[in-house]
């Protein structure tokens, strides 16, 4: 009577079960389509063709071994002061357990009592007296008469009072137990799963980069943010309330038989049904959930890469293509998640139908033995509650249990990777030598090695080198023959599988990890920042010396000295905020110069003993190479410098250069030694050959320029405040001009007074819990006519319950009948029971109906919402993209949780909220009929239970929002320091990594602690509100039923119905904490669905070119640009320029003078703020963003490819039907782009996979099949920012005749700081502070002896000879 069979924890297990499903495929093992995505390749020794020595070393640095885990296991961590306070808390929820089975007892005893009761007016009756023939009359003497026992009046009285008070004894106790277990256990499990998460980052950084090689990035991501939040789940309150739960059975069941044994036996073969149903059902829905989320752990990835590098998505027009691809993902995910409700909806409906069966056969057969004399009323009252009670938690045991097994299945991956091995360990012991001795001669002898994620080839084989401490030895050859190779096996990221590596005579794999990684200092090629400031970025390469303690002011000083040898203390210091500025995410607020100058600084500020360079000037201009140049020169100077180098200029004083190919040295010199062998380094140094002028050079112009380049030479734009050119007449006379405005005293700039005029950013909206409602019913308007099948058979279900009332008082009233009437009782029993049985049947039906509808409107939205998320997020400009709320780590989040989120209004969630209320409006209703005046405190007890559900609801809805904030926070700092790895580990920063997360997780939990009493308060009075309503509703009843006023039957219609309303009231804010992610997740959603972004590639508008129209002439005029997120940073100060048809146009210039948002602003990434970028004679604002963009090409500085083959990379570049194009036309553009020969030579060809973000490709192979995507469009305007930079000299003379090939009969504008790629360009535009400085042909330029010709002279090789 006081328990409501609800699936609604069965519908939450579910549902988790789906993040565990994400979890067991990695996305990195599935590339297919379809149902094909969810099934896993069958795993072979990839190692069986090497030798045991080679295999075993491989083996090592990828094998991850499973560990074994239990129950206890998750409480791995717990001190004893947890195993105490968590022991306490067993025990309330124990005492929270043995209370409940007292109620079915006091129960029991009520119904005995109102059956046998008997007023005086009925025993004047029995009498035959009249009211008037009372003189004289012993009332209490006269119930001796009756041939049964009965009560009396005043007993009934006493009895009633005695257990109204011991239900609100029961109610007080639970509602103390209940509050201070549910507490312990939410906070332990909180602190619990920090430790857990702390120690996997522990373990994860201290791994081999081979291991995530291997894994990738993404899922160790996804181990952090959802893998420990199962593991907190499996150890949190659910271990409580199964502590408690199977306390609730057991008690329950010796309940029973201690009043019946043989009622209990008879009726348990109906909680045996139960838990088969459960067990069977549960298995299928797993099954069904897991495959429904293995094709979406795919699709997740390919909505991380597409928000990872949404420029390229943007600039190729690719998003629909990908959104449909995403799409096929989610169709996936779809189809399994519905049959999974569909087998929710069966198992729910044959639990109710088992419920049915319980009251049917209860009071058929205790009917009998009541007739036999065997039993009587409240035995058999209380054997049914109690095995009704005993079947309802018995059946939420699994779910609960569920919740457990899989935070046990989570913890054991967390745990194989905290107790793996690393097979290079920093932290491991090792040997040491004393500093004095650490002079960095470094020896490679006879070096063998394979990467463990391309077992089938071999990178270097027999390699020997011997560099000398102090020298400096510059590596150069083509992509792919081993440069990096031999920096990474240096810097111990790896091991070789056959030779030594000596350091000053100590082999490298018997010393610290750690303390060598401290003397050895990296540049890589592409630079990682983290999202701190640039002094915080620098001073993290002090870690592991003295002064890693050391005052700010001893490290502000020791920073400093490197920023001006890395030349960037220029711009540090005009940016607004200095060396406090925030870099952003990865940097990406920052140039590619800007960010190559800081990591430099951060390289060279611990004074290593040995340098690693690898590319470490690829990303300066050729001024700021040559100063940084001389930097590190100066620098190298009593150090071991190996330099990785393309660009030959920055090498030639190197004390020996190698010369290598496919692993092999093919000779090695001095920069002379090697040009007069006239070998293969010759033939590369002619390759990059700039042409020189040969008349003689007037001397009064010989340095007329030096001194003007080095004070202008950083750009202003990127760190000048704007007082340091806006006072410039250029700008004051433009001003009116510009913008018809009038000219202020302040002399303020034209993008100043444009952006002082923009209207402020408005706050996200917040719109009621009906307005969201009403947005999600708009997006299920396709599905209503299943929505309204699910609401009716929702209606029919909410019926159930006031049905069940009158049914049970019928019942209840028929035991009334005295030993003479026993077989009119009899047969009225079984009248009732098989109304009973055939209310099952239906109620069964109509549930599964209900379920199977509502889970595919269900399905279906969160399709819905997934694949339009995604095209709106792709939608966005990149203003957008470019805050820091919006970083692909929190995009992701809202693509993969927030829609999941969503279903917390939808699916059987909604069925049963709709289940509830018709229950609760019928039962008050009926009650209101039955009995009004009982009803009256019986629904009054309805806002009690809504009251605290409600109040629990407010208050998850903050704590879910702190929560959410600081989960993010912790968790984007965690993933930040995975996806950086290789710098986290080149710095030594694991300690300081993990020290910092463990300080946020630590504070995360502190502030959690007070609304998580608060919420386990209000749980805990829901739970106590059960027993004191009871008692409320029994004493107030007795009241009526003593005077006369209302009949037995009368009481328990009006009292079931409206409890149970009350109780359907509290089952509705049971999913208090889905409801409140719903709520938050459809604001969230509906926000980002109403926002329109400036440049809108869904705008149908602008003017349409028809395709042999389109000539390809590009002008700016006098173009103002700042970056949105960065409104106080000049970019551009007029900019003026024009490329004509059929033009080669290369922009040079110092790094972040405006060439590559030059590009942006052509690609109509941003608008400008004054000025107008011209197409064809018209402004691009004016055009139809998609048709303009499908005139052009864009080959980026950092090359971008997909977890594709290759085959599928290229096509992504043509805006034809990928199945139209045909593989002769791939072959073709791979051939201009030198990189056929390559992919022919791979095992699988064009099917080769890239891997996430082209990881198992080298920086020159990305950006060669980068190229040839570029070049399959077709583009009538093709954007070469830096397209070359990660060429070597011969492929990139290879491919830079084919780029030149490509730009005939069609524009293109090459930005480069290598200007051997473009002294052929029909004209040269030099950047300076944001506008055109000098402008004209190569030979043109050299002529001027300007700005150009410093910049040729700094990179001819043979100018100083």
């Amino acid at each position: 009577m006081a328990w409501t069979w609800s699936t609604s924890r069965g519908v939450r297990a579910a549902k988790n079960d789906e993040k565990l499903a994400a979890t067991e495929n990695s996305p990195l093992l599935q590339q297919g389509r379809g149902d094909k995505a969810v099934k896993v390749p069958e795993q072979t020794d990839e190692f069986s063709h090497l030798s045991p020595h080679e295999s075993d070393i491989l083996r090592k640095q990828v094998l991850v071994r499973p560990v074994s885990t239990n129950f206890f296991s998750l409480f791995r961590y717990a001190t004893k002061k947890d195993r105490f306070v968590l022991g306490f808390g067993f025990l309330l929820a124990i005492v929270s357990g043995t209370l409940r089975p007292l109620m079915t007892v006091l129960v029991g005893d009520i119904a005995q009592l109102f059956v046998t009761y008997r007023p005086q007016s009925e025993l004047y009756e029995y009498r035959g007296l009249g009211f008037n023939e009372t003189s004289g009359f012993n009332s209490t003497d006269g119930y001796d008469s009756y041939p049964y026992p009965v009560t009396t009046p005043d007993e009934f009285q006493r009895q009633i009072n005695r257990i109204a008070l011991i239900f609100v004894g029961l109610g007080v106790t639970d509602l103390i137990a209940s509050t201070i277990n549910t507490y312990i256990f939410i906070d332990r499990g909180e602190v619990l799963s920090s430790r857990i998460r702390k120690n996997y980052l522990d373990s994860t950084l201290r791994q081999n980069i081979a291991y995530f090689d291997k894994l990738g990035t993404g899922e160790i991501t996804t181990r952090i943010s959802t893998d420990t939040l199962l593991v907190q789940e499996g150890m949190s309150e659910k271990v409580g309330q199964v502590s408690s739960n199977i306390t609730t059975f057991i008690s329950a069941l010796l309940v029973a038989f201690t009043r019946s044994w043989k009622l209990t036996l008879i009726l348990i073969c109906i909680t045996l049904s139960v838990l088969v149903t459960m067990t069977v059902a549960s298995r299928y829905m797993v099954k069904f959930y897991r495959k429904s989320l293995s094709g979406y752990s795919v699709g997740g990835t390919i909505a991380e890469e597409v928000l990872s590098s949404i420029r390229n998505v943007q600039a190729f027009a690719i998003a629909d293509r990908l959104a449909g691809q995403y799409d096929e993902f989610l169709a996936v995910t779809e189809k399994w998640g519905h049959k999974a409700g569909m087998v929710l909806g069966f198992m729910s409906g044959m639990m109710w139908f088992f419920m049915y069966c319980n009251y049917a056969l209860a009071f058929f057969q205790g009917s009998r033995f009541i007739a036999s004399g065997y039993l009587q009323i409240r035995q058999v009252m209380s054997v049914l509650m109690s095995m009704m009670m005993g079947s309802f938690f018995l059946s939420s045991i699994p779910p609960l249990l569920r919740h457990i097994a899989n935070g046990i299945a989570a913890s054991s991956k967390i745990y194989s990777a905290i107790d793996r091995d690393s097979a290079v360990d920093p932290f491991a012991p090792g040997e040491t030598f004393p500093e004095s001795e650490f002079r960095g001669k470094v020896e490679f002898s006879n070096l063998k090695f394979i990467y463990p994620s391309r077992v089938h080839t071999t990178v270097l084989e027999n390699f020997n080198l011997t560099i000398e401490a102090g020298k400096t030895v510059a590596l150069v050859g083509a992509s792919g023959s081993g440069k990096s190779t031999i920096i990474g096996i240096l810097g111990r990221l790896y091991n070789h599988v056959g030779g030594h590596v000596y350091v000053d005579g100590h082999d490298i794999t018997k010393l610290n990890v750690e303390w060598l990684r401290q003397h050895i200092s990296l540049v890589s090629q592409e630079p990682v920042l983290f999202a701190c400031s640039i002094f915080e970025n620098i001073a993290y390469g002090l870690i592991g010396t003295r002064y890693e303690t050391a005052s700010r002011i001893e490290k502000e000083a020791l920073v400093i000295d490197a920023c001006k040898k890395a030349n960037a203390w220029t711009f540090i210091e005009k940016l607004p905020l200095g060396w406090d500025t925030q870099v952003g995410e990865r940097g990406f607020l920052m140039s590619g110069g800007q960010k190559q100058r800081i990591a430099i600084a951060r390289a060279i500020v611990s004074n290593p003993k040995i340098l690693l360079l690898d590319e470490a000037t690829s990303a300066l201009d050729t001024k700021s190479e040559g100063i940084v140049q001389k930097a590190l020169d100066a620098g190298s100077k009593g150090r071991t410098t190996i330099v990785i180098a393309h660009r030959l200029s920055t090498i030639k004083d190197a004390d020996m250069i190698v010369v290598m190919s496919k692993g092999k040295i093919l000779e090695t010199g001095n920069h002379s030694q090697l040009i007069a062998k006239q070998g293969e380094y010759y033939e590369l140094v002619k390759a990059q050959q700039i042409e020189a002028l040969k008349e003689k050079q007037d001397e009064d112009d010989a340095d007329s320029d030096e001194t003007e380049f080095d004070a202008e030479s950083d750009l202003e734009s990127e760190g000048a405040s704007s007082s340091s050119y806006e006072s410039s007449s250029y700008y004051k006379e433009n001003e009116k001009s510009a913008l018809t405005l009038s000219r202020t005293k302040t002399g303020r700039s034209v993008s100043s007074i444009v952006i002082r005029q923009k209207p402020d950013v408005p706050a996200p909206r917040v719109d009621s819990t009906w307005t969201l409602m009403k947005f999600l019913v708009q997006l299920t308007k396709k599905e209503n006519k299943y929505l309204v099948i699910g609401t009716v058979c929702a209606a029919i279900n909410g019926l159930g319950h006031p049905v069940i009332s009158i049914l049970y008082a019928l019942s209840i009233t028929s035991f009334r009948n005295g030993p003479a009437e026993y077989d009119t009782m009899l047969k009225k029993i079984g009248v009732y029971a098989g109304v009973f049985f055939a209310l099952g049947w239906i109620q069964a039906s109509a549930l599964f109906l209900c379920n199977a509808t509502l889970s595919f409107v269900g399905q279906r939205l969160v399709r819905r919402i997934r694949y339009q998320t995604f095209r709106h997020i792709a939608r966005q400009d990149m203003a957008f993209f470019d805050k820091k709320e919006n970083s692909t780590g929190k995009l992701t989040a809202v693509l993969s949780q927030d829609a999941q989120s969503v279903e917390g209004l939808s699916g059987a969630t909604l069925g049963q909220i709709m289940n509830a209320v018709f229950n609760i409006v019928a039962g008050s209703i009926l009650a209101l009929c039955a009995a009004p005046k009982m009803a009256g405190v019986f629904i009054g007890c309805v806002p009690l239970m809504v009251g605290c559900g409600y109040g629990r609801f407010s208050m998850l809805a903050r704590v879910q929002e702190q929560a959410k904030q600081m989960n993010e926070k912790s968790a984007a700092y965690a993933c930040e320091a995975v996806s950086s790895v290789r710098t986290v580990i080149s710095l030594t920063r694991e300690r300081d990594i993990v020290e910092a997360y463990e300080a946020d997780l630590a504070m995360q939990a502190r502030s959690s602690r007070l609304p998580t009493f608060k919420s386990a308060a209000l749980f805990g009075t829901a739970q106590g509100l059960q027993f004191l309503i009871m008692g409320l509703g029994f004493w107030w009843g007795s009241r009526f039923i003593y005077s006369g006023e209302y009949s037995v039957a009368q009481f328990y219609i009006a009292f079931m119905s409206s409890i149970f309303g009350a109780q359907n009231a509290g089952i509705v804010f049971s999913y208090a904490a889905d409801m409140t992610k719903a709520k938050s997740a459809t604001q969230s959603i509906k926000n980002l669905f109403d926002r329109e972004p400036e440049i809108d590639e869904w705008s149908d508008e602008g003017k349409v070119f028809d395709p042999e129209q389109v000539e390809g002439d590009i002008e700016f005029r006098d173009v103002h640009f700042r970056y949105p997120t960065r409104p106080s940073v000049p970019v551009l100060r007029g900019l003026n320029l024009r490329v004509k048809k059929g033009q080669y146009v290369a922009l040079v210039g110092s790094s972040g003078c405006g060439k590559s948002t030059t590009i942006g602003l052509i690609e109509e990434f941003y608008r400008p703020l004054a000025g107008q970028v011209l197409f064809d004679g018209h402004d691009v604002n004016t055009l139809n963003i998609n048709n303009y963009r499908s005139h052009i090409a864009l080959v980026q500085q950092e090359p971008v490819l997909y977890a594709a083959t290759i085959r599928e990379n290229i096509k992504l570049g043509s805006l034809e039907n990928p199945d139209n194009i045909s593989d002769e036309r791939i072959v073709d553009v791979c051939k201009q782009s030198n990189i056929h020969d390559f992919i022919a030579s791979l095992p699988e060809g064009y099917d080769t996979l890239c891997g996430t973000k082209g990881v198992l490709l080298s920086g020159g192979q990305k950006q060669r099949i980068a190229i040839a995507r570029a070049l399959i469009r077709q583009p009538k305007v093709l954007l070469l920012d830096e397209a070359t930079s990660a060429l070597d000299s011969e492929s990139e003379k290879v491919v830079q005749a084919a780029l030149d090939q490509a730009a005939k009969g069609r524009t293109t504008i090459a930005v480069a700081h290598r200007l051997s790629t473009i002294q052929n360009a029909d004209k040269i535009y030099v950047f300076e502070g944001g506008k055109v400085l000098e402008e004209g042909t190569h030979f043109e330029l050299l002529a001027k002896r300007g700005k150009y010709y410093d910049l040729v002279q700094a990179q001819s090789l043979e100018g100083a000879e």
